[in-house]
């Protein structure tokens, strides 16, 4: 096994050893160095208490009880390493099925490796960067399974983030979740519930921007912690949208996370727009006499329910701006002959800042239909026709006449009529840009 790590990583190694402490490289860092993924976030053990690696690195902050210092190092001018540095420790029994009660240090590389949640996470590679492997971590790499270490029971009852935690590693790595691993996340799904919004709608992100999101929201529903977070998505299964009216038969769920499958988007906003972006079918479902099933004003219901699920997950402001927008306009209508108008109301619905990622929200959602192609000529026209209209005029100071021009125009004061006038010039132009032609414009003055 010849294993290398960078200059920075090596020097932070060389530091604690000279200073006479004991240093492993641990958790994910070693996995991924193991597999050879790429990591940035470095994880450190040390014999070191807090206060004496803030002696060694007194650029690092400490502010918490659990004896982590974050260092900031830059590796090139393009590349931040994220490194966390953290007292060797021992935990006693766990309360509110995430924290421990107490954490005692420890000099034990041992009595650290016990402690933590997977095999493959309980690896540690000294300043040598020989490795330490008592739960036999790198053979589970190597068959590509996430097994707890220990009882997965007791592991998962300690810190129930865990469950989401291994089903996220599996849709990073591509990994299997071992039998008995995921039997003990089904049997505690309900411990979900225990833990706060915040933590559960960070895993949820994690898992949506990983390589596999897909596989990943598969997993929770499997496991049964979806119906427990995302509720309104494990209600779409089962139903079935068909009908003469319908050229596909599909479960709305599947088509949700074929949807999701077929994401152009590494942004974990836009692909649970997608994987939400129906979920106002569920409430808004019938059946015609004639068979065919309708979803009339789904987009509208899947909007409000959107600012539920963001209240919920604890979302910010921008955020669930940004959602409510991408599920609430979703079925805009594609059309290069719109007018200036109608693409400028189209624009002003969801965002210019918002344009991109709604088109690959109805990339997702026609490929999750079964259309074989992306983009079709429509929609090639269409994104064409915004970028045209976003060249024009879009607000009254860009009209080639202002407010001093009505005034010299038709002799009067600073008045109601000129924000009138400048109203009705305006909407004129949203309708033909061509009109925002200064004689043209002077000489409507006139006449309004």
């Amino acid at each position: 096994m010849n294993l290398k790590v960078s200059k920075e990583i090596n020097d932070v190694l060389d530091k604690f050893t000279k200073a006479g402490y004991k240093i492993y490289i641990i958790g994910g860092s070693v996995r991924d160095l193991l597999i050879n993924r790429q990591t940035l976030d470095w994880d450190f053990t040390t014999s070191a208490k807090p206060d004496e690696i803030l002696d060694l690195f007194p650029q690092g902050y400490y502010d918490n009880k659990f004896g982590t210092v974050g260092i900031p190092l830059t590796k090139n001018i393009n590349e931040s390493l994220k490194i966390e540095i953290t007292t060797m420790r021992k935990e006693g029994d766990y309360k509110n099925f995430r924290h421990p009660l107490e954490v005692s240090w420890t000099d034990e590389i041992l009595e650290d490796l016990k402690r933590r949640d997977f095999t493959i996470n309980s690896m540690a590679l000294d300043q040598n960067l020989t490795l330490y492997d008592p739960f036999h971590g790198q053979s589970d790499l190597e068959e590509r399974i996430i097994r707890a270490v220990g009882s997965p029971q007791k592991r998962f009852s300690e810190d129930a983030l865990r469950m989401m935690r291994a089903i996220r590693i599996a849709s990073q790595i591509g990994f299997k979740i071992e039998e008995k691993t995921f039997q003990a996340i089904v049997d505690n799904c309900d411990l979900i519930t225990q833990i706060s919004p915040e933590r559960i709608r960070d895993e949820l992100f994690k898992i949506l921007s990983s390589e596999n999101p897909t596989l990943g929201i598969e997993l929770l529903k499997k496991s049964k912690i979806l119906k427990l977070i995302l509720p309104e998505v494990e209600k779409c299964f089962g139903i079935v949208q068909e009908g003469s009216k319908h050229d596909r038969i599909y479960d709305i769920g599947e088509h949700l996370l074929s949807s999701l499958k077929h994401s152009p988007s590494a942004d974990p906003l836009v692909n649970l727009a997608i994987l939400l972006h129906d979920i106002g079918k569920v409430p808004t479902v019938k059946i015609e006499p004639s068979g065919n099933v309708t979803f009339y004003n789904h987009d509208l219901v899947g909007g409000e329910m959107i600012l539920k699920i963001s209240q919920r997950l604890k979302l910010s402001n921008e955020q669930t701006d940004k959602l409510y927008k991408l599920v609430r306009w979703h079925l805009f209508t594609v059309n290069e002959n719109q007018t200036d108008a109608a693409i400028r109301r189209f624009v002003k619905n969801i965002g210019r800042e918002n344009i991109d990622d709604m088109i690959a929200l109805r990339i997702a959602d026609r490929l999750g239909g079964g259309t074989q192609k992306a983009v079709s000529w429509r929609m090639e026209k269409f994104q064409q026709r915004i970028k045209e209209v976003l060249k024009k005029p879009f607000s009254i100071t860009d009209l080639k006449v202002n407010g001093y021009d009505i005034m010299k125009v038709l002799n009067i004061p600073p008045s109601r009529k000129v924000g009138e006038i400048l109203d009705a010039l305006f909407k004129e132009v949203l309708e033909d840009s061509n009109k925002n032609n200064r004689e043209y414009l002077l000489q409507r003055i006139e006449k309004l």
